[in-house]
């Protein structure tokens, strides 16, 4: 009999082939746009991005990518479109034939019909224009463009491929609100390839400014945090010189480490999400296999100096606050254990003068049970001397001795009698 498949073999299969590079014949020209929510963007409506991407398709007579898609790659016109969806963005690429009267010409972005722009479910996180110029034979020429195009201080400019193509940068924000990149590929370099070059570049900016996110969300906090680590130094100061009362200290103690719960949980996503988009960064530019080109800085080296210091920013803060609620913790478990261990020597003093109280209480019983005797005693013998009256007169005894004579025996029985009703009941409630 035939072998089963597994529901989901060619699925798991078939994802990674999803998305292939683009193919690319120098001259031409690209433009990027990446889309994201303000806020919230892992949890959006991914229908929306899909429904926004099938209107532009619409306007130029395209088909329809498949339902519950998360890349499309097709014609639009005269140009080419590859869409990708991500668990934050989304990116739009649009591939031109030729490099177009102006270099970098903000126009290109006009492929984009202006009110769908509008309409866009969400902001432009980044955006550049790439340029797939054919190598020049002479250094010079090269290096006169680069000057020209870019700003010399931040320009990043690298051999990759095995020097068979020439990059270059300055992840600045020119006038007209995009980055730019340019590559320079040989003749012999395939079409594949330098697909493979522009998704990296897009990539690496994409994911650049994605993990910028949690640097600045990192700063947001950083003030509330020294705040909170200034607080809880104190507390513990004045746990450890017992300063104040356990509980009240405990009490805010407990407040702190909530606080620091709720930091650690609202930044728990966008941190983790910083240190996975920064991995790919170092990824996508390690694939490039880059050398140093005319004595200037490389891209790994651009994002060792410019992007790397943000990373760490982020991943001290991250530990700085998992320190903080791990401190916390461990002082809260020290000043419960303390109180814990303060209520049971004040339970024990309460047992202490529970007994004390208790042995009172039995002394006094036994008072008023000796009182209850005289008293009982007195009612008695006036009862029994009143039965006996009659014979005292007979016998010829006087009352008063008569009297005499029976008060000890009635003491004796009303003794007897309290003291077996007292051991007949039970011990807890002769103590209640």
């Amino acid at each position: 009999m035939p072998l089963q498949d597994h529901p989901l073999r060619y699925k798991l299969a078939n994802e990674l082939h999803a998305r292939p590079f683009p193919s690319l014949q120098p001259p031409c020209r690209a433009v990027y746009l990446a889309l994201k929510r303000a806020e919230d963007a892992a949890a959006r409506d991914r229908e929306e991005d899909r429904r926004h991407l099938t209107d532009l398709l619409d306007r130029f007579g395209a088909k329809h990518p498949q339902p519950g898609a998360t890349h499309y790659s097709g014609r639009i016109g005269q140009f080419t479109l590859k869409w990708e969806q991500h668990t934050e963005f989304v990116t739009y690429t649009v591939f031109l034939n030729g490099l177009g009267e102006r270099r970098f010409d903000p126009a290109d972005l006009n492929v984009f019909p202006s009110d769908w722009l509008q309409a866009a479910p969400g902001v432009r996180i980044t955006s550049a224009l790439i340029r797939c110029c054919p190598r020049p034979d002479s250094v010079d020429e090269i290096e006169e463009k680069v000057e020209d195009w870019f700003v010399s201080e931040s320009v990043a400019v690298s051999s990759v491929i095995d020097d068979e193509a020439v990059i270059a940068g300055d992840f600045r924000i020119d006038p007209a609100g995009h980055l730019r990149f340019v590559l320079f590929a040989a003749p012999e370099v395939g079409e594949r390839r330098i697909g493979r070059i522009v998704q990296r570049l897009c990539e690496i900016e994409t994911y650049k400014s994605m993990s910028m996110l949690g640097f600045f969300r990192v700063r947001e906090i950083s003030s509330r945090m020294a705040e909170i680590d200034s607080e809880l130094t104190r507390l513990m100061e004045a746990m450890t010189q017992g300063v104040g009362p356990a509980e009240e200290t405990l009490k805010a103690l407990l407040s702190v480490s909530a606080e620091l719960e709720a930091l650690s949980a609202q930044t728990a996503f966008r941190l983790g999400a910083t240190g996975a988009y920064e991995a790919l960064v170092s990824q996508r530019i390690s694939v490039l296999r880059e050398a140093r080109w005319n004595g200037r800085q490389t891209f790994g080296e651009f994002m060792m100096r410019r992007y790397d210091p943000a990373m760490r920013t982020v991943k001290s803060a991250e530990r700085r606050l998992e320190a903080m609620a791990t401190r916390a913790v461990r002082a809260g478990d020290l000043l419960r254990t303390r109180v814990e261990v303060e209520r049971s020597a004040q339970n024990q003093q309460l047992l202490e003068s529970m007994d004390r109280r208790a042995q009172l209480q039995l002394r006094l019983q036994e008072t008023v049970e000796g009182l209850s005797v005289v008293a009982i005693s007195y009612y008695a013998v006036s009862l029994v001397g009143y039965l006996l009256y009659p014979v005292a007169g007979a016998i010829g005894i006087s009352k008063g001795l008569l009297t005499a004579l029976v008060t000890v025996p009635v003491v004796a029985a009303v003794w007897v009698a309290i003291r077996r009703i007292r051991l007949q009941v039970p011990k807890g409630e002769q103590d209640l």
